[in-house]
């Protein structure tokens, strides 16, 4: 069986009439007197009693209209679908995130997302950081990430959401606590607590860089798999860290964040990031809401100096 004879088969059940039944159909009568007849040989049962004045259904094809029904409207379903699909009403969105800054940001956008499109599934993958996110990027795994500056392969797309003051987490009954702002030297003598160093996290290559520019090499006693828990280890008095203004809300008890004196950089740029040539209508919904949900901040592009990167992307 063919669509058009589910078609034809049910717009002659509801009507009872093959003239108005072709009308509806757009079609002449006897192309569609012939198709019901061939239906009926093909299923070798009889699914009208016609006559000169009436046409009724059988009992077999009674029974068959509401199967016919449900074929006919699961085809319409799926069209729907694959329009919506088309227009990005539908979709999946996979999307990166990793760090302190992503806990605010994010559930702005997805908050945003599923309200305005609830048709658009949203993966969240966390404990993504910027090097891992940058390379599933590239490689289609993943259709948005959140990630930092800088950002350098041609191929993706940013723009900045959030800008980062660099800044020091101390235990609160340590000794430069009491003091208004913190030289990084000043921390050559104690313990640090760090993101994992093979998880492509910019803080943590930062932070690293940072001490050997002030002429040590950060003493790392302890490794944590996210910011959170980074700067609840520093609360506990197991070490100190470097990290970013967005964490300052995460962990207040037990805590003080000091700015560094004197550091480049000394800020962090987190963007929203994605393949330019993504093809996605549903990527396309998702970027469009971010925009009003996430507007990009105020910031001069001599903030970008020593980055390596345009600001054509912005």
């Amino acid at each position: 069986m063919e669509l058009r004879d589910f078609e034809a088969f049910v717009a002659v059940a509801e009507e009872l009439h093959f003239g108005r039944a072709a009308e509806r159909l757009h079609i002449s009568q006897p192309p569609l007197s012939n198709r019901i007849r061939q239906l009926e040989h093909d299923l070798k049962l009889q699914l009208f009693e016609r006559s000169t004045r009436n046409v009724a259904l059988t009992d077999a094809g009674a029974r068959l209209l509401e199967p016919a029904r449900r074929v006919l409207n699961q085809v319409d379903n799926t069209l729907d679908l694959a329009r919506s699909i088309h227009s990005g009403d539908q979709g999946r969105v996979r999307i990166g995130f990793a760090g302190a800054s992503s806990q605010r940001v994010l559930p702005l956008m997805t908050n945003a997302v599923r309200s305005a499109h609830p048709g658009i599934q949203l993966e969240l993958r966390s404990q993504t950081y910027v090097y891992t996110a940058l390379e599933l990027l590239m490689s289609g795994a993943l259709d948005l990430a959140f990630a930092r500056l800088p950002i350098t392969q041609p191929e993706l797309a940013w723009r900045v959401v959030e800008v980062e003051e660099i800044i020091c987490a101390l235990p609160a009954s340590h000794p430069l606590a009491m003091q208004d702002s913190v030289r990084v030297s000043d921390l050559k003598d104690d313990d640090f607590v760090s993101l994992p160093s093979d998880q492509g996290s910019i803080l943590q290559s930062t932070m690293y860089a940072l001490c050997v520019t002030a002429g040590f090499r950060p003493r790392i006693t302890q490794v944590a798999p996210d910011s959170a828990t980074v700067l609840a280890l520093v609360a506990a008095g197991a070490g100190v860290t470097i990290t970013l203004s967005s964490a300052s809300p995460v962990q207040t008890v037990g805590l003080v964040y000091r700015p560094l004196e004197n550091i480049s950089p000394s800020r962090m740029y987190a963007t929203l990031t994605w393949r330019r040539d993504d093809p996605s209508p549903a990527l396309a919904k998702v970027l469009k809401m971010a925009k009003t949900a996430l507007p990009t901040p105020d910031y001069s592009p001599t903030d970008m100096d020593g980055l390596g990167i345009g600001i054509g992307d912005r």
